[in-house]
C-alpha cells in the first residue's frame, strides 16, 4: 500500500518528475509544431497539466499535457477559425464539456474498452515512439539532400544516443539498482547530463558540432514581462461564434475519449494497480482545459508517453506530475538558454527505451499465446495506429473487437455436451441467457441436422431472453419433428412457444381432424 501524503514518497516522485519533464519537454513543443500554435503555448499545456490537473485528478500516476493525438483536429482548427485567440476560445468550451460529461458520470464509457484494444493502443504508441526517434538518435538532417541517408548522420549524435542507450540498460541492472544512490539519480538524467557535456565538447569541431533542429529549442526572452508576455488571452467575442462550438465539442469528445484509454492503460500498467476515478478525472481535464484556454496553452488529455515514463521512472504518486509541471515553469522562466543546449539525441535514446517498455516483445507474444479473439483485436490497433493515427486504431480495434464477440455470440448459442452423450440417449441441448437473431442460422442448423426417430430436448430454463425470431424457429421444428417421428420436449418454452403448432399442422396442411392432431401432440412433454 502506497502512502497517499505527497510528501510520504519524495525520495520516489521527485526523481521521477525529472524524467517526466525532460520527457515532456521536447513533447510539448513538439506537438504545439505540429498543431500550427505557437511554441510556448505546448509548455503553458503542460505547465497547466502538472499543477491545475494533477492535484484536481484522482489519478496517482496519470501525467498530463498537450497530446499528438489531437494536433491534427487543432491544426484543423486553427486554420478554419483564421486566429490562434478565436481557438482559444474553442478549448475553453471543450473543457466546459468535459465538466459537464464528468458531472453527468460519462467517465464509464473507458471500461466499455477490452483489454485488447487497450494494450494494442499501449504497443501501437510504443512503436511510434521508437520510430520517430531513431532520426533524432542519429542526428539526421531532413533538410540536406544527399544520395546515401548515411551521409545525413551527425557522428555526435549517433554517439550521444548509443551511449545514453548503454547507460540507461545499465541502470535497468539489478546490480545498479542495489546501490542507493540510482534511487535518487535516475539514468535518464545521467543521459541528458552526458549530452550536455558532450555537445558542448563537440562545439566548433566540424562534423561533430550539433546545431539547429538537432537541440531542444524554447523561446529565450529577458525578465518577468517579457516571460508573462508570451501568454495569450482569447477573443472572447467568439462565443458569438457557432463554429467554435462544434470545435469544442469535437475536442471535448475527443479529449475525453483519450483520457479514459489512457486512465485504463495506466492504472494497468500501475505496479499497485491502484484503480483511477474516471467521472473526477474529466472534470480535472475539464477545469484544466479551461484554465489553459484563458491563458494561451493548447487542449490537454492525459497522455500515456509521459504517464508510463512516470511510472517506469519509480513513481508513486500525483506528485511527480505536479512538480513535473513546476519544472516547466521554472524552466522556461528561469534557464531556457541551458534547456537549450540537451541534445534531442539524448531525449531519443530516453524515448526510445520507453518506446520498447511499451512493445515489448514478451507482451506481443503473451497476446498471441491467449488466442485469436484477443490477438487478432489487439493485432489490428497496432497496425492501424502506426499505418493511420491513435484514434482511427483503437476505432478499428474496438470493431474487430466487437464483431469477434458477436461471432463467439453467433457460435455458441446453446450447450450440447458430446464428449457425455451415449448413443440413443436423447439429445439435450441447452440454450444460453441471451440468444438473439444473430443466432438464427446456427441454432436452424442444428435442428436440422437430428436424425428422424430421435428424442430431443431443447432446455431454456436459464435462458433471460429469447429473441422471437428463434421462438419461430422452434415451432417450425415442432411441426418437423412430427413429420420425422422425432419426439420432442421443450423445457421453459411456456410463455414465447405456440402450444398448437403441431395441431395446427396437421389441420391446416395434412387436413386430418383433430383428433389426429391431438394424438401427435402426445409425442410431446411440455413443462
Amino acid at each position: 500500500m502506497v502512502n497517499q501524503n505527497p510528501f510520504a514518497n519524495l525520495k520516489q516522485d521527485a526523481p521521477s518528475s525529472l524524467v517526466v519533464f525532460l520527457v515532456a519537454l521536447p513533447l510539448c513543443l513538439g506537438i504545439a509544431l505540429a498543431s500550427g500554435a505557437p511554441l510556448f503555448s505546448g509548455l503553458i499545456a503542460g505547465i497547466i497539466g502538472g499543477l491545475i490537473v494533477a492535484p484536481l485528478s484522482g489519478s496517482p500516476l496519470g501525467v498530463s499535457g498537450p497530446a499528438a493525438g489531437l494536433a491534427v483536429i487543432v491544426y484543423g482548427a486553427i486554420e478554419e477559425l483564421g486566429a490562434y485567440p478565436t481557438f482559444l476560445a474553442a478549448v475553453i468550451v471543450a473543457g466546459i464539456v468535459q465538466v459537464l460529461l464528468g458531472v453527468l458520470k460519462a467517465g464509464v464509457i473507458g471500461y466499455y474498452f477490452p483489454s485488447s484494444v487497450i494494450k494494442g493502443m499501449l504497443s501501437g504508441i510504443g512503436i511510434i515512439i521508437f520510430l520517430k526517434q531513431i532520426p533524432h538518435a542519429f542526428g539526421y538532417d531532413s533538410t540536406q539532400e544527399v544520395g546515401n541517408y548515411f551521409d545525413a548522420i551527425t557522428p555526435s549524435a549517433a554517439l550521444i544516443s548509443m551511449l545514453g542507450l548503454g547507460i540507461l540498460i545499465l541502470w535497468e541492472r539489478q546490480f545498479m539498482k542495489n546501490l542507493s544512490f540510482t534511487t535518487i539519480i535516475q539514468g535518464p538524467l545521467v543521459v541528458v547530463v552526458t549530452g550536455i557535456v558532450l555537445k558542448l565538447y563537440f562545439d566548433g569541431k566540424e562534423g561533430w558540432e550539433l546545431v539547429g533542429d538537432q537541440l531542444v529549442s524554447i523561446p529565450v526572452t529577458e525578465g518577468l514581462s517579457g516571460f508573462i508576455g508570451q501568454f495569450t488571452t482569447p477573443d472572447f467575442s467568439a462565443f458569438l461564434n457557432p463554429a467554435i462550438y462544434t470545435i469544442g465539442i469535437t475536442m471535448a469528445v475527443v479529449a475525453s475519449l483519450e483520457t479514459l484509454l489512457c486512465v485504463e492503460a495506466t492504472d494497468k500498467l500501475d505496479p499497485y494497480k491502484r484503480v483511477t476515478p474516471t467521472n473526477r478525472e474529466l472534470l480535472a481535464q475539464g477545469a484544466g482545459n479551461i484554465v489553459s484556454g484563458l491563458v494561451g496553452g493548447l487542449p490537454i488529455t492525459q497522455v500515456i508517453v509521459r504517464s508510463s515514463a512516470n511510472i517506469q521512472s519509480g513513481g508513486r504518486t500525483k506528485a511527480s506530475a505536479t512538480l513535473h509541471g513546476a519544472l516547466l515553469l521554472i524552466s522556461a522562466f528561469a534557464i531556457p538558454a541551458v534547456l537549450n543546449l540537451i541534445p534531442l539525441a539524448a531525449l531519443a535514446a530516453v524515448l526510445l527505451i520507453v518506446g520498447y517498455k511499451l512493445a515489448k516483445p514478451s507482451m506481443i507474444i503473451g497476446m498471441w499465446k491467449k488466442g485469436t479473439n484477443e490477438f487478432i483485436p489487439f493485432a489490428v490497433t497496432v497496425l492501424g495506429i502506426v499505418l493511420t493515427d491513435l484514434l482511427m486504431g483503437i476505432a478499428l480495434g474496438l470493431v474487430v473487437a466487437i464483431v469477434s464477440i458477436l461471432w463467439d455470440n453467433f457460435k455458441v448459442p446453446y450447450k450440447f455436451d458430446i464428449r457425455n452423450y451415449k448413443a440413443g440417449d436423447p439429445i439435450k441441448i441447452e440454450f444460453s441467457e441471451v440468444v438473439s437473431f444473430l443466432n438464427k442460422a446456427s441454432i436452424q442448423q442444428t435442428l436440422d441436422t437430428i436424425p428422424p426417430k430421435t428424442s430431443v430436448v431443447l432446455d431454456a430454463s436459464q435462458t433471460l431472453r429469447m429473441h422471437p425470431d428463434v421462438n419461430e424457429i422452434i415451432e417450425e421444428f415442432q411441426v418437423n419433428a412430427a413429420t420425422k417421428d422425432i419426439t420432442l420436449e421443450l423445457i421453459g418454452f411456456e410463455a414465447t412457444v405456440s402450444e398448437t403448432p403441431v395441431a395446427d399442422f396437421e389441420e391446416q396442411v395434412l387436413q386430418k381432424p383433430r383428433a389426429t392432431a391431438s394424438k401427435v401432440a402426445k409425442l410431446f412433454k411440455k413443462k
